[in-house]
């Protein structure tokens, strides 16, 4: 029986044509197990954001397959394919992209409306409770720190119930012990409730906490380590772009 969150399969994505063509990913093939956490690191230009567009449906890929629970997502039209979005897969990014005019309950409830679904009180009330907000609801962001928006916008993310959530490095603008809140967070909802968590990050400390780091190189996968420490990772990344880029920070629990 296939396990796989996402799949991908031989995925190639090229942009422009001709000799100014760029190929962003290179015949990727990938799979993410439902359940786990998975972070995908590489160099500066790597393909690390083309391939979570690529996975999450927000872009298509110019050859290959990418499924999405055993939904073949590039044989989808367009309308299909956002309603796949919505209700299947999760978002957060490192900007929080909250409406300011709107309560923290108000934000977490938007892709519900969005969707023309009417959101229940019980279930907004239950996704802030989980990312510890329940006695901020009814802040708006200005009355929130960063970390709170952050949380927000988890909850926000988690609202659909998502098979898969999508993390475009959340934690990079937080400062270290904020980002390591949002990080254990995100481990507990894989450990607790069987989350499936694929992020984006450039941070050794934040990919650390993952099950399983998959580095890019040149859009092709270079390799991956299961288990790792931030120390482990680290030096990976400096075997695959210039030394004194990156640092070796110290292993911190998740």
């Amino acid at each position: 029986m296939n396990n796989d969150a996402i799949r991908l399969r031989s995925v190639s994505r090229r942009f422009g044509s001709g000799d100014g063509a760029v190929t962003a990913l290179d015949r990727v093939s990938l799979s993410f197990p439902a359940g786990t956490f998975t972070a995908v690191m590489g160099p500066s230009g790597s393909g690390k954001s083309t391939l979570l567009q690529c996975a999450a449906g927000l872009d298509r890929p110019t050859s290959g397959s990418v499924t999405v629970g055993g939904t073949e997502l590039t044989t989808l039209s367009e309308t299909r394919l956002t309603l796949l979005r919505r209700r299947r897969i999760g978002f957060v990014f490192q900007a929080f992209n909250l409406l300011p005019s709107l309560t923290a309950q108000q934000n977490v409830a938007l892709p519900l409306r969005l969707a023309g679904r009417r959101p229940s009180a019980a279930r907004v009330r239950e996704v802030l409770t989980q990312v510890g907000l329940g006695e901020r609801a009814r802040h708006r962001p200005s009355e929130l720190s960063g970390g709170q928006q952050q949380r927000v916008a988890l909850a926000r993310a988690l609202i659909t119930r998502p098979e898969v959530l999508f993390g475009d490095e959340p934690t990079g603008a937080l400062d270290t012990r904020t980002g390591r809140e949002v990080l254990a967070l995100l481990r507990g909802m894989v450990d607790g409730e069987g989350q499936t968590v694929i992020m984006v990050t450039h941070d050794p400390v934040a990919a650390s906490c993952a099950d399983r780091v998959v580095f890019l190189v040149d859009g092709r996968v270079g390799g991956e380590l299961a288990g790792a420490g931030a120390e482990a990772i680290a030096a990976r990344m400096t075997g695959l772009e210039s030394p004194e880029s990156v640092e070796s920070p110290e292993d911190v629990p998740c």
